[in-house]
């Protein structure tokens, strides 16, 4: 039976070895942790945030997945008010290279209740590699939260718009409105059915060549007849084209275009020469003291045919005096009784008296 002292001694080395198996065990897994551990330099690097959404001391920080380092320490730096949390990292040199000045920290969370964590975004960057105790620039993600609320009032207006889809498709089924008489009414239905029929009967007409419209496609002979006007219109078409008859000629003779730009050049020559003065028409246009010599026989013809209308001088009297008419009028007759006189009996107005004193 082994002593005392025995039990002890053997209960000591037991509890030596379980803690050097300890110890080792730790430090390997702080070794392969990928963050380096105690042996592996690191460096510090800083970034801020508007929030810190329930980022906390010894979150990892993760290049592209790939943990290389966590959080140090995260305060809130008041003198900063769009990004007021500081929060400061150490990651790993062994990434330093895929690190630049210009990458990109995001708050990210691992699954939809995951922990929060700070990944670096180098897709884009082109900067100088980071230096100990630089300052990423930050960019903020919409977290769930965010993406709940933002969602709600979509949600509310889905939830608003069933409601409303709901009352239209009770409203329709108990046959209201027009769409609810399409389906369930009835006489609708049979109204419809005596319209195909109707239009079933015209289609038949139509197809045994009977009434205008069948006439139009089942008879050849107006088939012959716009055959026929089609072959008129294209030897129409190809006398154009030869310049034969009239219409011809004016599309195909170089002649009358001549003769239309030469009109025209005269008529422009014309013109040009009222509008510079020269000749009569010119001078009408152009000479001011022609036109109010013009103007003042226009004013005096007006104030003759004025007079005349108001029948003053001879020539009004002439116009409106109805005794000068009278007078001028017996005359006539009695001039024709004097000459009928005078054919009947020429003797007596003829013959020649002698008296000798």
């Amino acid at each position: 039976m082994p002593s005392q002292k025995q039990l002890k001694w053997s209960q000591l080395k037991v509890g030596l070895t379980v803690l050097a198996a300890s110890i080792t065990l730790g430090v390997l897994i702080f070794l392969m942790s990928g963050t380096g551990g105690m042996f592996t330099h690191k460096i510090a690097l800083k970034s801020f945030f508007d929030d810190a959404n329930g980022l906390r001391t010894g979150a990892p920080v993760r290049l592209s997945g790939v943990d290389i380092g966590n959080v140090t320490k995260i305060r809130v730096v008041p003198d900063r008010q769009l990004t007021p949390v500081e929060v400061t990292m150490k990651v790993n040199t062994t990434y330093l290279s895929s690190l630049r000045r210009d990458s990109l920290t995001l708050l990210s969370t691992a699954g939809v209740l995951g922990e929060t964590y700070i990944n670096i975004d180098s897709s884009q960057a082109k900067g100088e590699t980071v230096h100990d105790g630089d300052t990423l620039p930050s960019r903020n993600v919409p977290d769930f939260s965010d993406m709940v609320r933002s969602g709600q009032s979509t949600l509310q207006n889905m939830d608003a718009l069933l409601k409303r889809l709901d009352r239209i498709i009770a409203f329709v089924e108990s046959g209201q409105g027009s769409v609810g008489k399409l389906i369930y009414d009835p006489a609708l239905y049979n109204r419809l059915n005596s319209t195909v029929t109707e239009f079933q009967k015209l289609v038949n007409e139509v197809t045994e060549g009977n009434g205008t419209i069948g006439k139009l496609i089942s008879d050849d002979e107006l088939y012959q007849k716009v055959n026929g006007t089609v072959d008129k219109l294209n030897a129409m078409v190809d006398d154009l084209n030869a310049g034969k008859g009239t219409a011809g000629k004016l599309l195909k003779d170089p002649v009358l275009f001549n003769n239309a730009n030469d009109t025209i050049a005269n008529v422009k020559k014309l013109t040009d020469d009222i509008n510079a003065g020269k000749g009569p028409i010119g001078k009408l246009a152009k000479d001011e003291q022609l036109a109010a010599k013009l103007e003042n026989i226009i004013n005096k013809l007006s104030m003759i045919s004025d007079r005349l209308e108001a029948g003053e001088g001879s020539a009004g009297k002439l116009l409106r005096d109805p005794s000068l008419y009278n007078n001028a009028d017996q005359m006539l007759l009695e001039t024709r009784e004097l000459l009928k006189s005078v054919r009947e009996n020429p003797k007596k107005f003829l013959t020649i008296r002698l008296r000798v004193f």
